[in-house]
């Protein structure tokens, strides 16, 4: 398997972090949070959502009508981290080889030699992946779920840390092909920025009015940095009752009347990614079922695909996913079967 990093190698694999680390680690991502803040006013949920999604390896499908941020909000997060950024722009006559690279003949060399495409970056920017044919969309498959690209029966490894952030108009339909259900569910979770409130969008005038506050953007943490966040994040400890919870949800959109589409065995390891990641922002070296309940929404509704009849009732599966929340017995704390703090634990960050 050949390497291939267009940036210098970030070193061996990063260490394991101690629990008296975790404070640092935790600033590290308070720092990138105020960053992506700086620039999208009045959406701090999306903003942590954005930021649990990049410390648990997943990617991001960010979707909302034009106009709301969408672009912005990717962008943002790429420049706070000193890392390598591409920008997709997906087009009808985008080619698959445009995405994953092409292997083109050196005359000198009298051989083949391969010409890396735009996914082989740390952060890709994917704008309007709809706009792009099915057969585009499938390029990135590969690299999404297994971190590697494939090429003329040569594989090449992508950076790490890797993370895929697309959007994507929902209303305007002409000259668009919608994502195929193997494509969304490669995305960890899927976000709506929605309108700002009036207060934000005063504000937005008087910070956006005169330049782009992404112009001065300056990146406030390292790739390895990100690694070290993204290493903590795996060493969260989920109780039994936990991980069983999150089973019981995926399950029942298997069988809820109104969905003719569950949520796939992918979709209860990325919950279960999500909410690790949620409980290392919180200083947290335990999951608690609240953080599943925080990110079921966001992880499993883009999965889901209703049925007619609850298409016709106007049934979406945000209302599906929330009455299964109300449903789904929720694991007694009171049993103890999860870890609790224990002295001198760093508190983790405010507002998660």
């Amino acid at each position: 398997m050949t390497t291939f990093d267009e940036q210098a190698s970030l070193g061996g694999p990063p260490a394991r972090t101690e629990p008296g680390a975790r404070g640092d680690l935790t600033t590290t991502a308070e720092r990138v949070r105020r960053s992506v803040e700086g620039v999208i006013e009045g959406k701090p949920e999306v903003v942590r959502l954005a930021l649990t999604v990049l410390l648990a390896e997943g990617h991001l499908l960010i979707e909302d009508v034009p106009g709301v941020g969408k672009t912005m909000l990717a962008k943002a997060l790429a420049r706070s981290i000193d890392c390598s950024v591409r920008r997709i722009q997906f087009t009808p006559d985008l080619l698959p080889s445009d995405i994953t690279g092409v292997s083109v003949f050196d005359q000198q060399r009298r051989d083949f030699e391969f010409k890396p495409g735009a996914v082989f970056a740390q952060v890709v920017i994917g704008d309007e992946i709809n706009r792009a044919s099915p057969k585009t969309q499938s390029a990135l498959l590969e690299s999404m779920e297994e971190r590697q690209v494939t090429v003329d029966g040569q594989t090449y490894e992508l950076p790490a840390p890797f993370m895929v952030v697309a959007t994507q108009n929902p209303v305007e339909m002409e000259g668009t092909y919608p994502l195929p259900e193997a494509q969304r569910d490669r995305f960890m979770a899927r976000v709506s920025i929605g309108y700002p409130s009036p207060d934000a969008e005063l504000q937005m005038l008087d910070v956006h009015g005169a330049a782009s506050p992404l112009d001065d953007l300056q990146p406030v943490a390292h790739a390895d940095e990100i690694l070290k966040l993204i290493d903590a994040v795996r060493t969260v400890h989920v109780a039994e009752a936990v991980r069983r919870y999150a089973v019981d949800l995926v399950a029942a959109t298997r069988s809820h009347p109104d969905l003719r589409l569950g949520a796939s065995p992918r979709a209860t390891l990325h919950l279960l990614r999500a909410a690790k990641a949620a409980a290392a922002l919180a200083g947290r070296e335990y999951a608690l079922p609240d953080d599943v309940q925080a990110l079921a929404v966001a992880v499993l509704a883009h999965r889901l695909l209703p049925t007619a009849q609850a298409q016709l009732n106007r049934r979406t599966s945000e209302q599906v996913v929330g009455e299964i929340l109300r449903r789904t017995p929720v694991p007694d704390p009171s049993a103890q079967q999860w870890p609790r703090p224990h002295p001198g634990q760093p508190p983790g960050l405010r507002g998660y």
